[in-house]
């Protein structure tokens, strides 16, 4: 299983920073959330921590080799981001869109095998889509489109998943149903996750670590145990946060003041 991590890693949007001299490690059994305001660079960092964009200055690794020395293809059976649009450039199924998530397998010429297929469907089943696997994907509705960004995200298969608000235009039975598949993932196949979410409390019950974002290079890392609280919250938001307990699972939300 592959190993994330960034050493001394800068990142910036313009003249807003991100974070500076961040080091961070991303092991394979860990589900790690981001925290921020709007704006803050949740998503510009998960494109750098995907290799889509450059850093100012640092390195960023897997298993001790930097993003730059890994082809494309490769990088792409070790890691893979789930965009906050469907980018769907051509017309296509819906089970040829989810089938492109095996390219990274498949050798040059050659064509997707039945097992490819299975597994595309394995993953259009899991996001109850699997009866729509032949309708074009400009028929689908918003919340269709993100499912179907997520089982060809699942399709890939890859060690690591950087996932930007895998929860837009979803049903909240959607939303719990596959961040409970993800985290399965890590516990089952020693996968890693990382992913930005605006609900604290999914972080607090998914997550197993948390990256807040406070803006102007202020980041606090560690365990969602040892950081969610009342009063990092509150710092982090701005706002007054109040936290409560029941059932002995915490959960946070925002004073009315």
């Amino acid at each position: 299983m592959t190993t994330l991590e960034t050493h001394d890693l800068c990142v910036s949007i313009g003249s807003k920073a991100i974070c500076q001299n961040l080091s961070l490690s991303i092991k394979p059994g860990e589900v790690w959330g981001i925290l921020g305001r709007n704006g803050i660079g949740k998503t510009t960092l998960l494109h750098t921590l995907a290799g889509l964009r450059q850093p100012q200055q640092g390195q960023i690794t897997l298993d001790g080799i930097e993003l730059a020395q890994i082809s494309r293809k490769q990088l792409a059976k070790k890691l893979s981001v789930l965009l906050q649009q469907l980018e769907d450039s051509f017309p296509a199924s819906v089970l040829e869109l989810v089938l492109s998530g095996r390219h990274p397998h498949i050798d040059n010429w050659s064509w997707e095998a039945p097992q490819d297929y299975q597994i595309a469907r394995s993953a259009l089943s899991l996001v109850d889509l699997l009866s729509r696997q032949y309708d074009s994907i400009e028929q689908l509705s918003g919340g269709e489109k993100q499912r179907v960004s997520i089982a060809r995200l699942l399709t890939q298969s890859p060690d690591i998943y950087l996932l930007d608000e895998p929860n837009s235009h979803l049903d909240l039975k959607y939303q719990i149903q596959l961040l409970k598949h993800f985290v399965s993932l890590t516990q089952n196949n020693s996968k890693s996750i990382i992913t930005s979410l605006h609900d604290i409390n999914l972080v607090q019950q998914y997550c197993s670590h948390v990256l807040l974002l406070f803006g102007d290079n202020e980041v606090k890392q560690g365990t969602t145990a040892e950081l969610l609280n009342e009063e990092t919250l509150s710092q982090l938001y701005q706002h007054p946060m109040k936290c409560f307990e029941t059932n002995n699972q915490a959960f946070f939300f925002a004073e009315n003041k």
